[in-house]
């Protein structure tokens, strides 16, 4: 099935990968504090990915051994501990997987991919000749056990917590990374087992797609046999105003805003929070999803269709960790409801993704899935090869 390889390139120095390393160019609103934090910082990845002199800030990282070579192929196994407590743990790694074409079946995708949204990203990787940010890939090959370990028996190349003054779900995570030599015992057997089954994007999809068209023979991925997906919630401003429509609709008063069961909405409003159930379940995988039930039973109401989703003037999307942002949002006037979902599970994810096979107009519709923590970009620059 889908062929992995050891990553070549560029690493942090052991020193600076606090630094170096930063959050994913497309969780950095611009003009947000975030991005100003990452902007003041000289060693941060951001001046390659998001800044105005890419080329120049890649120079300048390699020039001051901020980030060193190693040509050496190697897998990366990388761990994150995160919560409150730190109980809550992912485990994945970091490779090199071969850029197949969709109808080859071996990168399965649930979404769609537009051209126009990753012109940025080929011009970056042509410019640079590296890919910086990892596509997010899951898979049904049990490799937790030889992660789990190559993370027990060997001394991590790092270990750092996330420092971001608590801007994102990123800051204060705890960071462990092993390097895993390809032709090593437990590289062989990674290898071998990621082989044995068709790999699914998570999240990554416009990535992935730029590597395709980019021809590149290999994408820099990081692969896991399990993770959390979070629900992707949504403000809403409608062309109708919620107060008008309210009686229309089957609302049941509730003490609190919060993440509803299945098949329920949970509304925040001015005037209070509500539970609104689906009032209709279809059989089929795509029109089951909470998502896909809100347009068809909400959005009519308040004057939106699917033209309106990418928005900003009716629609911002935030995760399940996110629900006092949200209603701030509110409360401020800046939308007018805020509605939190039941997140989607991997089981319906795959659902989507496998019957979508033979069928490219079956996909999850945008903005269903919120895959937290998010992966840091950095720790490792890929040198992708062309065919």
């Amino acid at each position: 099935m889908t062929a992995i390889e050891g990553l070549v390139g560029l690493r942090p120095h052991v020193d600076c990968v606090e630094t170096v390393s930063a959050p994913p160019y497309d969780v950095i609103k611009p003009g947000t504090e975030l991005e100003t934090l990452l902007r003041s910082r000289e060693e941060s990845l951001f001046h390659v990915t998001l800044g105005d002199t890419p080329v120049e800030s890649l120079q300048e990282l390699i020039k001051n051994e901020r980030l060193v070579t190693d040509d050496e192929p190697a897998y990366y196994v990388y761990e994150q501990c995160y919560g409150t407590d730190g109980s809550q743990r992912r485990l994945g790694v970091f490779a090199a997987t071969a850029v197949t074409d969709y109808a080859e079946q071996q990168v399965i995708r649930h979404e769609k991919t537009f051209d126009d949204k990753v012109q940025g990203r080929i011009k970056l990787t042509r410019d640079t000749g590296y890919t910086f940010g990892p596509v997010f890939l899951l898979t049904r090959a049990s490799i937790s056990s030889v992660l789990e370990e190559v993370l027990a028996t060997t001394e991590p190349l790092y270990a750092f917590t996330t420092d971001l003054n608590g801007m994102t779900d990123l800051h204060g995570i705890a960071n462990r990374i092993v390097r895993v030599p390809q032709d090593s015992e437990s590289g062989k057997k990674l290898q071998e087992l990621v082989g044995t089954e068709p790999l699914y994007i998570a999240d990554g999809h416009h990535r992935y797609h730029a590597a395709l068209k980019n021809g590149q023979t290999h994408v820099l991925s990081y692969i896991v046999e399990d993770a959390h997906i979070q629900a992707y919630n949504r403000v809403i401003t409608g062309e109708r105003e919620f107060a008008a429509i309210k009686d229309q609709l089957p609302l049941e008063p509730c003490d609190n805003f919060v993440t509803p069961e299945k098949h329920s909405f949970c509304v925040y409003t001015a005037e209070g929070s509500y539970m609104l159930k689906a009032q209709e379940v279809p059989s089929d995988v795509v029109g089951r999803l909470d998502c896909s039930i809100l347009e068809r039973e909400l959005y009519p109401s308040l004057g939106l269709n699917h033209s309106h989703i990418v928005n900003p003037a009716h629609f911002d999307y935030y995760a399940e960790s996110e629900l006092d942002t949200m209603k701030a949002c509110v409360d401020s006037g800046t939308y007018n409801i805020a509605v939190a979902l039941h997140p989607v599970s991997i089981d319906e994810l795959m659902s989507v993704a496998d019957a979508g096979l033979n069928n490219s107009d079956i996909v999850m519709p945008e903005k269903s899935t919120f895959f937290a923590p998010k992966i840091l970009s950095g720790l490792f620059v890929y040198k992708h090869r062309m065919k």
